[in-house]
């Protein structure tokens, strides 16, 4: 017996929900937290020594998914943003639901530039003008918290001082 007229939609619309699904739904979830490399980074400041657990965004799918989507950070934790070579870095807000602080670092591991309390959800462009090897997101406030400032030493093996 054919199938009826109200089956017939139903199949095609479980099939175009799935299609759908597989094509906007993986974007948020292509990559879970545990697809990103661990590494542990310190950095030096005139308080004192302050370390972090971090996830390094190490490739093009990485650095588009960063901290999107996230709910919280703990204070010990952050994401690393480094670049083959040093260059102006622009990053976004875009998905984000956390304010972060952003710290901007050269290939000597000095901060160079710090962004404090980003928006959340934004599409502004958040950049430096000074050429950077790496961009270090920390939840927001954590670096007046913990007295990170400009000009203070990031140690972590991709940098040389």
């Amino acid at each position: 017996m054919p199938p009826s007229t109200i089956e017939l939609h139903r199949a095609r619309l479980l099939a175009g929900l799935l299609l759908l699904a597989a094509v906007f739904g993986g974007g948020a979830t292509a990559l879970a937290d545990e697809d990103f490399p661990r590494s542990m980074l310190e950095i030096r400041t005139a308080h004192g020594r302050q370390l972090f657990h971090i996830r390094v965004a190490d490739n093009a799918a990485r650095q588009e998914r960063g901290l999107m989507f996230e709910t919280r950070l703990p204070a010990d934790e952050g994401m690393l943003f480094p670049q083959a070579e040093p260059r102006i870095m622009s990053m976004w807000m875009k998905n984000t639901y956390i304010p972060l602080d952003m710290l901007f670092i050269d290939s000597r591991g000095r901060i160079v530039c710090l962004l404090a309390m980003t928006k959340t959800q934004s599409l502004d462009i958040l950049s430096c003008p000074k050429p950077v090897l790496a961009v270090l997101e920390i939840g927001g406030g954590e670096a007046a918290g913990q007295g990170i400032r400009v000009g203070d030493q990031v140690v972590n093996e991709l940098f040389k001082p």
